[in-house]
């Protein structure tokens, strides 16, 4: 009974996270068969599913069909409303994180999308309520993982010289998540830092696979 108990509380969730699909299907299906192969108990989509939401179709039903919590936010490439649509189309699977909030295995997920350049742009000021509002809900839970789809202010994603969200880097500093996900700039895919606590991963067309 003790072995059971201790396996029970060790357990942890796994995670395959990345951004900046950008409607690749042959990206899309190799990454939903290698979340099938380890056996990843959430997928995260940060943002920009689609290119100039050119088609929306195969983006998300590759990953449903394996019947896990699919995270969605918008990037600067789809609008709030195609993010919406694309979490309705393939409920109850896929979660539309965009200024919401999940719980799962005790982890509280919390995001806000978009970018503050591109067609599909939105205030600062607003990413940043989003991610408040969100986050309002899961404040007290032990484990908690921040989505976007811009990089923080001030970090070492800026240096190919776009420019960071100071709203996300407030956020981070405010509510402290265990770990921050973001995407948008192809060329920092696979950079991490720690800002406080937090750890930031940037996943742009590079997944990662990770345990909480």
């Amino acid at each position: 009974m003790e072995n059971k108990k201790n396996s029970q509380k060790e357990r942890k969730t796994r995670i395959l996270a990345v951004g900046d699909v950008h409607g690749d299907l042959t990206m899309i299906n190799r990454l939903a068969d290698r979340a099938k192969k380890e056996n990843v108990d959430i997928i995260i989509l940060s943002g920009d599913l689609t290119f100039a939401e050119r088609s929306i179709k195969g983006i998300i039903g590759p990953f449903a069909k394996q019947k896990k919590p699919i995270l969605i936010i918008p990037g600067n490439h789809e609008s709030v409303a195609t993010n919406a649509l694309l979490a309705e189309l393939y409920s109850p699977y896929s979660k539309n994180l965009h200024g919401y909030y999940i719980v799962k295995d005790g982890i509280g997920f919390f995001g806000a999308g978009t970018a503050n350049m591109g067609p599909h742009q939105i205030k600062d000021s607003e990413i940043y309520d989003l991610l408040k509002r969100s986050h309002e809900k899961i404040k007290n839970l032990s484990k908690k993982i921040m989505v976007t789809h811009i990089h923080p202010e001030n970090s070492k994603m800026e240096f190919s010289g776009f420019k960071g969200s100071k709203a996300v880097k407030k956020a981070i500093e405010s509510f402290q998540p265990d770990i921050a996900i973001c995407s948008h700039i192809h060329e920092a895919a696979g950079l991490e830092e720690k800002i406080g606590k937090t750890r930031v991963i940037n996943v742009a067309r590079k997944e990662k696979v990770f345990e909480i």
